[in-house]
């Protein structure tokens, strides 16, 4: 019976160490949701960046934003 009772044991503990995983990983996702969204912010400030200075260099807006506003 003692055995019985290891093995019992043994899966209560390794239950607890799954939901433990389970909550760590979804918590590294929603980390990693973030970063990505703060990254597409910081590149679109970036392209938006590049725009003006583009602008501000030719005096004029850059052809294919021009064909685009057509």
């Amino acid at each position: 019976m003692s055995s019985l009772k290891d093995t019992i044991e043994k899966i209560k503990s390794l239950e607890t160490e799954k939901k433990s995983l389970l909550l760590e990983i979804e918590e590294l996702k929603k980390m990693a949701d973030t970063k990505a969204a703060a990254l597409e912010s910081e590149i679109g400030a970036l392209r938006d960046e590049i725009k003006s200075l583009k602008i501000l260099m030719n005096g004029q807006e850059p052809s294919v934003d021009r064909k685009l506003k057509k």
